[in-house]
């Protein structure tokens, strides 16, 4: 058994990868104590990609949604959209029910919508995101499931599937409710399945405006000018301040949840802090690539002296920028193997350190398959090896 090591910075002799790259993701800690602090009652931060938490706080804390409900809201629509139950051009037609709890009487927001009056359900999509209207998830629940009652048991039966273990729902717009709540955990675990599920329908999130009966409104969403590209926010009485974003960069995405601020330029202010913490405090690094050769083993009695080694597939990891001081890499062959030598067979392992801990060992595999010698190459090659040894 062999072993080569290398510190930060030096490319191992026996293999083609450098350290300068690879050992960023040898570092597989959680993000350090204490490195973000926010006053938003209950937030949490994760790697779309990776689905790490990069910082939490009381974010499996039940709390009232508010509008951030409506990102469930939409999630029963586009699932109903998808199965073919409905069609972006079904008409519904606008209950006194949705005209006075969600209208422009109700003092809340809301699309403006005429009483007695018919909208499509691509028009009270964007109403919903882009506008927050009430009134609008009030004519969709009614004509989809006949009454809010009815398209709440559709929100938690969906909630259920996506996973969402510590939210109720009651309503599709989040007028204060004691039967409907939340966790911030939750809401990002929500925007993630909207992302991901429905990735042709995101791009509404980003939608600055729309404007429906002559009525232009701006969506309310502060990040959306500073770098995020969705989703929603919030806000209550009793829920106070709160938002679920969304933002990429560097083909990096991260998602954030947070509640309970005590005005929107708190909001605005601790959601972009969050945001730019996890875009620019941590970074994802190519630890292997897929079939790239890391090594080479010693081979007795083979057709060939060597075979390369590698490992099964690419290795990335999200680690805090700042984190690999003092990280050594080693690789270890289980050579002189003897021939015959089979395709992905076990040769060795790759093993990272910072002094006598391990971070992480990852298995390496023959490249390539190497067949057994004739017999006086064999013959040859052990009394070789016999003298030397003498």
């Amino acid at each position: 058994m062999r072993a080569a090591t290398a510190s930060l910075g030096i490319c191992l002799s026996r293999a083609t990868l450098c350290l300068a790259t690879a050992l960023a993701l040898a570092v597989v800690g959680s993000p350090q104590a204490g490195a973000f602090e926010t006053t938003a009652p209950t937030a949490i931060l994760v790697d779309f990609g990776t689905g790490r938490v990069l910082f939490e706080k009381e974010a499996d804390r039940t709390i009232a949604p508010a509008s951030l409900v409506k990102l469930m809201t939409v999630a029963v629509i586009f699932s109903e959209l998808s199965t073919g139950t409905i069609s972006r051009d079904d008409r519904y037609m606008v209950s006194e029910y949705a005209w006075r709890t969600g209208g422009a009487a109700s003092g809340g927001s809301t699309m403006f919508l005429p009483l007695n009056s018919e909208v499509s359900v691509d028009d009270l999509i964007k109403g919903i995101i882009i506008q927050s209207g009430n009134d609008a998830t009030i004519v969709a629940a009614e004509g989809i499931a006949g009454s809010v009652e009815a398209f709440a048991t559709k929100m938690n039966a969906l909630g259920e599937t996506i996973g969402l273990t510590g939210s109720q729902f009651a309503n599709p717009h989040g007028l204060p409710d004691p039967d409907q709540h939340v966790t911030v955990r939750d809401l990002a675990t929500l925007a993630d399945f909207l992302i991901r599920t429905f990735p042709e329908e995101y791009p509404l999130f980003s939608e600055e405006s729309f404007t429906f009966n002559d009525i232009t409104q701006r969506s309310r969403n502060p990040l959306l000018a500073l770098g995020a590209d969705g989703l929603k926010t919030g806000h209550t009485s009793e829920a106070g301040y709160g938002l679920v974003a969304s933002a990429e960069r560097d083909g990096r995405r991260i998602i954030l949840a947070i509640s309970g601020m005590e005005s929107a330029n708190e909001r605005a202010r601790e959601a972009k802090r969050l945001m730019d913490y996890g875009l620019q405090d941590f970074e994802e690094v190519v630890l292997l690539k897929a079939g790239e050769t890391v090594g080479e083993a010693v081979v007795r009695g083979g057709v060939a002296t060597s075979v390369p080694m590698t490992a099964e597939g690419e290795l990335r990891l999200l680690v805090p920028r700042g984190s690999l001081a003092g990280v050594e890499r080693t690789v270890v062959d289980n050579g002189p193997v003897e021939a015959p030598v089979v395709a992905g067979q076990r040769l060795g392992w790759i093993r990272f350190a910072r002094g006598e801990e391990t971070l992480r060992e990852v298995p390496l595999h023959a490249a390539q398959a190497v067949e057994q010698a004739g017999i006086l190459q064999r013959i040859r090659e052990a009394i070789s090896e016999n003298l030397t040894w003498r």
